[in-house]
């Protein structure tokens, strides 16, 4: 696995063994940041839950995202988290690293919201609980402008609308795809 563009393009990331991770394939990821790249810059905070291996969350700061808070529930995947980003050396400041669930992360009060939150779960997983705390009116997690990024197998049934948020763009490659969700 490896970083596709920006500052830290061509760098390769460090993979957990076994098969309990399922990192976001490097085809899926140029394909999510063709999308949203332009829309990054040096304000853009980024949120990776369920984030794995972290390669995501990497791939905008590559791409000039300010911050990356990387949110999962295994110690080992967050331990995982923190070694591509000492490999990587990029700067404490710019990221945060919490181990936990996304619905547990996504309830809590957030100073600085997300101007993305990308949400990637075991495809298998009840992706409700975590979708509710997202969408909740009250939810900080978020900014308001901001975009929800879910991705999904593509027998998931993933709704059209949840909250306060709507769908409003499905990107579709192969058995993975990637639903963008805005506020309406």
């Amino acid at each position: 696995m490896r970083i596709i563009a920006g500052k830290y393009k061509g760098r390769v990331l460090k993979s957990p063994a076994g098969v309990k991770t399922r990192p976001t394939s490097d085809r899926l990821r140029e394909t999510l940041f063709n999308i949203i790249g332009p829309s990054i810059d040096s304000e853009t905070r980024f949120v990776d839950l369920c984030a794995g291996t972290g390669a995501v969350g990497i791939e905008a700061l590559s791409r000039g995202a300010s911050h990356a808070t990387f949110v999962d529930r295994s110690k080992r995947a967050c331990e995982l988290i923190e070694v591509n980003l000492d490999l990587l050396s990029v700067p404490e400041g710019e990221t945060q690293v919490n181990c936990m669930t996304a619905e547990t992360f996504a309830a809590r009060d957030h100073e600085s919201p997300g101007d993305f939150v990308f949400f990637d779960p075991p495809y298998d997983s009840d992706y409700g609980p975590a979708f509710l705390e997202i969408a909740d009116p009250k939810s900080t997690l978020l900014a308001r402008e901001g975009v929800l990024i879910v991705e999904h197998h593509a027998k998931a049934q993933i709704p059209d609308a949840v909250g306060e948020l709507r769908r409003w763009r499905i990107v579709k490659q192969g058995e993975s795809w990637l639903s963008f969700y805005e506020r309406r």
